[in-house]
């Protein structure tokens, strides 16, 4: 159990279709032995789609780590000073939440949970699900990427005919990208193939 004794936080943001993929990461990192610290935005905790209800998402993420979920910005900032984690992930990523890491903006308790990482120089994996990563949003997944301390499950185009700008990360990789950001090393390659229905030939 390589993660055995780690703070690992585990943040998720508003891709509500993508949480069927995170949930069993998160399992995952429990299995290593990791000490998981959930936290929520307020998309995440309120928000009931055809990908279920909010309130089940927020259940099954209490159950799985056997911890009650961060959803406010006090709860979050203690993780920086006061509580430190080894690493702070955020998967799934979107694509509004990329955009205002990348512009310095702080208006969720994921977001303060990774600021609060990277004060202390800690580790922040992204596992990113965006329809415009190479669209507008390109220029601020290109500014993380050249950012200290933050790292990137590999991702890649899911759909590249119906949905061209549309990037999203491998999440079955998630475990192997945080056991390589606590080395301050970024998991090769980055940049992966898909595989797809919708490919025309």
């Amino acid at each position: 159990m390589k993660l055995k004794g780690k703070r690992i936080g585990f943040g998720l943001t508003g891709s509500h279709c993508t949480y069927d993929q995170v949930f069993p990461q998160l399992e995952r990192l429990m299995d290593e032995g990791a000490e998981v610290v959930p936290i929520v935005t307020y998309t995440v905790r309120t928000t009931d789609t055809k990908f279920g209800n909010a309130k089940d998402h927020v259940a099954k993420i209490e159950s799985i780590t056997g911890k009650k979920v961060i959803t406010t910005m006090p709860e979050a900032e203690p993780l920086g000073p006061k509580y430190p984690l080894d690493c702070m992930v955020i998967a799934p990523l979107t694509g509004n939440s990329l955009s205002k890491m990348a512009n310095a903006l702080t208006d969720s308790p994921v977001l303060m949970a990774a600021k609060a990482t990277m004060r202390n120089q800690g580790p922040v994996v992204l596992g990113i699900s965006t329809n415009d990563a190479l669209g507008l949003n390109g220029v601020n997944l290109m500014r993380l990427m050249a950012s200290k301390y933050i790292y990137f499950i590999p991702f890649g185009q899911d759909d590249p005919i119906k949905k061209p700008n549309s990037l999203v990360a491998d999440m079955d990789s998630l475990v192997k990208t945080v056991e390589t950001a606590l080395h301050h090393e970024q998991l090769q390659p980055v940049i992966i193939p898909h595989e797809y229905d919708s490919m025309v030939t």
